[in-house]
């Protein structure tokens, strides 16, 4: 026991002596393991907590410091260093009134202590203003809350009422006063009974904002309100009310777990922890609810979606505990629903609700990282399929096929195994060779999603082709429309290559003959114009295709309207077409001398088609943009999907590519989607938006593409392209809209510098690429009018070294902005002015640029000159050593009128020179 008491204490000096070196990590780890070795609540073992706390206090995790503290004075009760340490902990998390409590007991304690006397100053007047504050807060929301809850007030009135009680809920000292009041029993009261939708919405947005970036406040309101009513208020068949329902749940998860709502937060595992049961018990509800036969569909739609945003590791990580309770079953029974076919267990789906369902049964298969965990996930889709075919009835067939059809478009390889048991595809071509209308569309629907691989698609051009013929031949467009579509899937097996051809030459502009019939059907069947639409993303890989849909007007608006209507069923089909207008799908880079070996080999060569060539896909694309397809995509950007957010991410860095169309993107609102796309999807999808975000940045003024605060949320996709994985194009966009952003405001610089930047853009400073190098040098002279990428060149570093090299390269531009950034820096910097002297080329690179005959970099010697001059007299000798004096003297004596600045400059310096007493005019005698 002596022995681990003696262990304790030798760690905890170790500690202390890592504290003292500012090495706090380190000091923690071993104030962890005195405090492991303490078996018995001693006085040691609370001076191990608070040592623990200050440097907590340190790296500022203010809130292990204060549990720390807590648990150090469990053991001695007022110790004036625990209370202090705690006070400040409590004074950072902005708990000004129990910091105040503290500061308060070690002055009573010890009224001598002149520590704590200025922090009990500080604490007081904070603590007062806030009771003045909340005094007046208080008074204005008793004012507002008795015209909110009068349901005979003048309509207006309360509405505006209800707009300031909002306002006031996103305030902290409103936010903190509501909670103590009864305003959630209110709202929650008031809501049973409200006829105004305004209100009611509002209602709902006013208990989501109590909730955010407080797990206290967000406990407090679900406890009040309770699960159920967030379930009761999320069942309706107004759009606005589920998607505000929706945020509020997702605000509270966002809380309890410590995301945010930004795409590339991760939650915090300590908090999740500390939250566990009520995180939960409330993702238990929603799975319960996922098949409620009496909620709407909205109201299913966004249970799902709700799950889908949270079961991923990249959130909260449940998708295993889904599995455990039953989840994935009821994700099938929404998968293998029919809107059209009624029966007694049906339940409220919409369009969207099976693409949906079959997005999260991918995201939680995406979390099956091990093989045990992927096999649970299987044996429960393999008990839901026996279990329907167990049963020899129509209905369930039908809802196998339909399920099977979903799981080909969400979780692949689970459909693909599904479909390759004994069996199951004699079945769907069984079904689909009925006389039954019913089994003859969903079996030609799940034909069209096996058909996903050229292996699966020759098979069933085999045995199906047949089928599909006859199936066409139908007198209902529903069937007749699907049979179309597994055609087109079944001709376009051939993929972008012109020299494959499933079929009979001319057959696909045929179909896409008929796909455009219905996609024009003048009855307006959404669902005939979705299957059209998917008909055509098959098709459009052909090149005669292309051209025919892009000359087609009508067509191609129906199709973009389609996309406004926001039904995710739609998604695939529209959005592939578009992928495949701008040949902005993936393509592969062939060496020429693979090339010529599989010639000599006599294997296959994909040919590209002569109407993909560039000046045909560039009108294409113009012609997309001036059709406003940007309102599509915004309208369909809210899937979960990577795959499809990858896709659209494809078709607006097509667009985004031609300098036309990048105000209509910015106008029609492409700019936000394309901030969420570059910051969550695939890597490919998040490249594709960061490129089509820089293009933007270089060619229009920042300020007007990325209004307020998104100017700033810019800058982390941008720095995101300057990786040697990107391409030299994507770097050289990526900074050249960096250096525009740097220009445009302090805290645009601050926040490149606090991402990390300036490391990143100084890299390719350094690239023999001629437009990569000037990019970067242009960008960096922009920051360097932020004090602290100026103190980057300041310290014990080559930088000032290589940008005077820099001011003598052959590319024009390049030495403009290295000249341009010297010059900042010598008249920013004494320490700068120094440096310029270490570097061995220093008098070269400055007669480079003071004999130079372009006006403007020669004002940019002169300005380096007349800077190192000006700062101090040591560095005025160093260059009078020089023939520099006379240079200036030259320069004084020039006759071109647009070399005014010059000549005023370079009298500047010499006059500079002279009042230090390095140079004297010449007198009378001397001459």
């Amino acid at each position: 026991m002596c022995k681990t008491t003696d262990e304790a204490a030798k760690f905890k000096e170790e500690g202390n002596e890592a504290f003292k070196k500012c090495n706090y990590d380190e000091a923690i780890k071993l104030y962890s393991k005195s405090i492991n070795l303490t078996t018995t609540e001693c006085k040691e073992l609370a001076i191990y907590y608070k040592n623990r706390a200050a440097a907590y206090i340190k790296i500022g995790n203010y809130e292990k410091a204060l549990q720390d503290c807590e648990d150090s004075l469990k053991i001695t009760p007022r110790d004036p260093k625990a209370l202090f340490r705690r006070c400040q902990a409590f004074e950072n998390l902005k708990r000004y009134e129990e910091a105040y409590r503290d500061a308060t007991q070690i002055f009573k304690d010890d009224p001598t202590n002149k520590v704590i006397q200025p922090v009990l100053e500080r604490l007081h007047k904070i603590v007062q203003e806030r009771m003045q504050e909340q005094a007046k807060i208080g008074n204005k929301i008793d004012s507002m809350t008795k015209l909110c809850f009068d349901l005979t007030a003048d309509r207006e009135k309360r509405e505006m009422a209800f707009n300031n009680l909002l306002v006031l809920s996103r305030e902290r000292a409103g936010s903190e006063l509501m909670i103590k009041l009864p305003i959630v029993q209110e709202i929650k009261r008031l809501l049973k009974v409200e006829k105004n939708r305004e209100i009611f919405i509002t209602g709902i947005r006013i208990i989501g904002e109590l909730c955010k970036h407080d797990e206290h406040k967000a406990k407090t309101v679900l406890q009040t309100a309770g699960i159920p009513w967030f379930l009761e208020i999320l069942d309706s068949k107004c759009e606005k009310q589920v998607n505000t329902a929706q945020w509020c749940m997702q605000v509270i998860l966002n809380t309890l777990s410590g995301m945010d709502n930004k795409p590339d937060t991760r939650p915090k595992k300590d908090l999740i922890e500390k939250n566990k049961d009520t995180i939960d018990t409330l993702l238990k509800c929603l799975v319960f609810s996922i098949n409620n036969p009496a909620i709407s569909g909205l109201a299913r739609d966004a249970i799902i979606e709700l799950i889908m945003k949270n079961v991923h590791y990249t959130a909260l990580s449940w998708a295993e505990n889904l599995v455990e309770i039953g989840g994935v079953k009821k994700l099938m029974d929404c998968a293998s629903e029919l809107e059209e076919y009624q029966y007694e267990s049906s339940m409220f789906i919409t369009p969207s609700t099976k693409t949906i369902a079959a997005v999260c049964l991918a995201r939680i298969y995406d979390n099956m990282y091990y093989d045990q965990a992927k096999e649970k996930f299987m044996q429960k889709i393999e008990d839901f399929i026996k279990e329907k075919l167990l049963t020899p009835d129509i209905e369930s067939k039908v809802r196998v096929c339909v399920a099977i059809t979903s799981l080909l478009r969400g979780p692949l390889d689970v459909g693909n195994s599904i479909i390759a048991k004994d069996g199951i595809m004699e079945m769907i071509l069984v079904m689909a060779n009925t006389e039954d209308e019913l089994q003859q569309k969903v079996a030609s629907e799940c034909i069209i999603a096996a058909a996903s691989k050229a292996d699966k698609a020759k098979a069933i051009i085999a045995q199906g082709i047949n089928i599909l013929k006859k199936l066409y031949k139908s007198s209902n467009d529903g069937i007749r429309v699907r049979a179309l579509v597994g055609l087109c899937k079944l001709g376009s097996s051939g993929g972008n290559d012109a020299s494959v051809k499933p079929f009979a030459e001319g057959s696909t502009v045929k179909l896409a003959e008929a796909c455009r019939r219905f996609l024009l059907h003048p009855g307006k069947d959404t669902d005939i114009r979705k299957w059209a639409a998917e008909g055509l993303s098959f098709l459009t890989l052909d090149a005669e295709v292309k051209e025919k849909l892009i000359e087609d007007k009508p067509a191609l608006r129906s199709l973009i309207e389609l996309a406004k209507s926001g039904d995710q069923s739609a998604l695939y089909g529209v959005v592939t077409t578009l992928v495949n207008l701008c040949n902005a799908y993936e393509k592969q880079d062939v060496l020429p001398e693979m090339l010529e070996l599989a010639k000599f080999a006599k294997q296959h060569i994909p040919e590209e088609h002569e109407l993909d060539d560039p000046d045909f896909v560039q009108k294409r694309i113009i012609a997309l943009g001036k059709e406003n397809v940007t309102t599509a995509l915004v309208a369909l950007s809210k899937t979960e999907s990577d795959n499809s957010r990858e896709l659209m991410s494809r078709v607006f860095n097509s667009l985004c590519g031609e300098r036309e169309l990048r105000g209509l993107v910015v106008s029609q609102g492409g700019v936000k989607v394309l901030m969420n796309l570059a910051l969550k999807g695939t890597d490919k999808g998040k490249r594709h938006a960061s490129q089509a975000l820089a293009r933007i940045g270089i060619t229009m003024n920042p300020e007007i593409a990325f209004p307020g605060q998104r100017a700033l949320e810019v800058i982390r996709p941008l720095l995101n392209l300057l990786s040697q994985d990107c391409t030299a194009l994507e770097n050289f966009e990526s900074l050249m809209a960096l250096c525009n952003i740097a220009q445009m405001s302090e805290s645009a610089r601050q926040k490149i510098l606090k991402e990390g930047g300036f490391s990143k853009i100084e890299f390719y400073m350094f690239e023999d690429h001629e437009y990569l190098c000037r990019a970067a040098t242009q960008t960096i002279c922009n920051l360097c009018m932020s004090e602290d990428a100026l103190k980057m060149f300041e310290g014990d570093n080559d930088r000032v070294k290589f940008v005077i090299s820099l001011c003598m390269d052959e590319d024009k531009d390049t030495a403009m902005a290295a000249s341009g950034m010297c010059a900042i820096l010598t008249g920013a910097s004494k320490r700068c002015c120094e440096k310029v002297f270490d570097s061995k080329n220093w008098i070269d690179s400055l007669h480079a640029l003071l004999a130079n005959p372009t006006a403007s970099l020669q004002y940019r010697g002169v300005c380096i000159v007349n800077n190192i001059i000006t700062q101090s007299k040591e560095c005025t000798e160093k260059l009078m050593e020089t023939d520099i004096m006379e240079i200036l003297m030259a320069l004084t004596k020039l006759p071109e009128e647009n070399k005014k600045q010059v000549v005023e400059l370079a009298e500047d310096a010499l006059k500079t020179a002279e009042t230090w007493g390095v140079i004297k005019k010449p007198t009378e005698d001397d001459i």
